[in-house]
């Protein structure tokens, strides 16, 4: 097992229904749209696939979609949207997990990359993509740039969420590149509060060039979001693109 820290049962039962408007048709197309488009006629691989926020409905535009996870609890959530004939799964690791066959299209979305807690490890997912490619085919990656610019001199915490059900924010340790989520989420109507953290290794979209390099892929494409707007130094995430050669 890498780094990864495993979802629970319990909270890959939330899942879902707390990314309810991530998954909405407005949230969705312009990603499903993006991600199509790349595969083309050939075969997409989600690593950490999950629930199936993404690959479920990529898989019904017509893609064929085949999946890597690490928590088995997340794979039985998705099983009861889709079967294994339909989008396989393989339970494992996306840093070395080999499933059969190439792909057109590798993808790893929603910040996916950063629940790989060492640099080693990142690389080690970067070559893995660039296993399972055929010539020509690409690796694609969703990730927010580090919100460094928001940590006045001696603060380590900044918010990203503050509503009446949800308070989240990110302490940084600058040092090691890690981020640790803080989440505290309202638990019915009693006024009582959920409190659950994950840990991050952060990354900058030049480290990522260079993990890339270091598994024979070029760049070909960055982006500010899944509609294709100009990245620049103010675009809070990036999709990036990366080919490997044919």
């Amino acid at each position: 097992m890498t780094s990864s820290e495993l979802w629970t049962r319990e909270s890959a039962e939330r899942y879902d229904a707390e990314e309810s408007e991530m998954s909405s048709a407005a949230a969705l197309g312009p990603a499903l749209a993006f991600l199509a488009e790349l595969a083309g006629d050939g075969r997409a691989l989600e690593f950490a696939i999950g629930t199936g926020r993404v690959g479920v409905p990529l898989r019904e535009r017509g893609v064929p979609v085949v999946g890597i996870e690490l928590s088995e609890h997340m794979v039985a959530v998705l099983r009861r949207k889709t079967g294994e004939d339909v989008l396989p799964v393989f339970v494992g690791d996306m840093a070395t997990t080999v499933v059969p066959g190439t792909f057109s299209l590798v993808y790893l979305v929603y910040n996916t990359i950063t629940n790989l807690l060492t640099q080693d490890e990142q690389v080690e997912c970067f070559r893995n993509a660039a296993r399972h490619l055929a010539p020509g085919g690409r690796f694609v990656i969703e990730l927010g740039v580090p919100p460094l610019r928001f940590l006045p001199p001696g603060q380590v915490a900044v918010p990203f969420d503050v509503s009446e059900s949800h308070v989240g924010f990110d302490t940084f340790d600058l040092v090691e590149q890690i981020l640790v989520s803080h989440h505290f989420t309202r638990d019915g109507d009693d006024g009582h509060y959920r409190r659950d953290n994950s840990r991050h290794r952060y990354a900058w979209p030049a480290e990522l060039d260079l993990m890339a390099r270091i598994a024979g892929l070029e760049p070909e494409r960055r982006v500010a979001d899944w509609d294709g707007a100009p990245f620049t130094q103010d675009s809070a995430k990036h999709i990036s693109v990366w080919r490997k050669p044919a």
